[in-house]
């Protein structure tokens, strides 16, 4: 079963890291990263763009496009990862290590119902 694990962080946080100290977590999140494609785990991953440069579609029909994500918590979606696993608890297990080189995330784990994958994105 498919599982997404959702990264949640407070973004002023994550802005106010230096390039370095981001870059020595992104290579820590890569060591797990790496770990869970070989296990044959690890799907699609994504780091998203800052909540300031999102907009939101809301209403009927065509709708209308607002400024930014507007949920009320102190946490924003920064990112998400999309995992193969046999059970929540095998899904859990790989959120934990995700959670211990980035203790201050909140990982949501929820699994999914449909997925297709579409066309291959080019790497940029």
């Amino acid at each position: 079963m498919f599982y997404a694990i959702l990264a949640y962080h407070v973004e002023d946080t994550v802005q106010s890291w230096s390039p370095d100290e981001d870059a020595a977590l992104m290579e820590d999140l890569l060591e797990v990263n790496t770990r869970l494609t070989r296990e044959g785990k690890l799907g699609p991953a994504a780091r998203l763009g800052p909540t300031a440069e999102a907009v939101t579609l809301r209403g009927p029909a065509d709708a209308m496009v607002i400024d930014g994500p507007f949920a009320e918590t102190k946490e924003q979606l920064l990112g998400l990862y999309v995992l193969n696993c046999a059970s929540l608890d095998e899904a859990i297990v790989a959120a934990r290590d995700l959670k211990r080189v980035n203790p201050t995330a909140v990982y949501e784990i929820r699994p999914i119902m449909l997925f297709r994958p579409g066309a291959a994105l080019p790497a940029s």
